[in-house]
């Protein structure tokens, strides 16, 4: 059974690093008001007056896209173990129900499964 203690110390740094994600999320992207979790890099607003800086904003949106991915899913596992934690659930293995080691719940305090059935 994992300590009352260890999982405040966990679920504190859970909430801080879930405020960090959002907050890289909020500096190109918007949240998506139909879809809850969803974020959305805005494509770029094309006049066709000047081809290559137009070009530029297409890549940068492009290299976006795979940042936005990343952090989305890091903020669903984040908001994951809040609720486990939440629902007195927290630190067992999705796949095999076993707690999941105290020493991964410290350096990935979101995981969602024990180091033998992650692989």
């Amino acid at each position: 059974m994992i300590k009352k203690l260890f999982i405040k110390k966990l679920k504190e740094g859970l909430e801080k690093e879930k405020d960090r994600v959002e907050a890289s999320l909020q500096g190109f992207a918007k949240k998506d008001r139909k879809l809850k979790g969803d974020w959305d890099v805005p494509f770029p607003k094309l006049s066709h007056s000047n081809l290559e800086d137009e070009a530029e904003e297409v890549e940068e949106y492009e290299a976006l896209l795979p940042i936005e991915y990343s952090l989305e899913n890091r903020l669903k596992d984040i908001n994951s173990a809040l609720e486990k934690i939440k629902k007195g659930r927290y630190g067992k293995c999705e796949n095999c129900q076993n707690p999941i080691q105290i020493e991964r719940l410290k350096a990935a305090p979101e995981a969602r499964f024990c180091l033998k059935c992650k692989h």
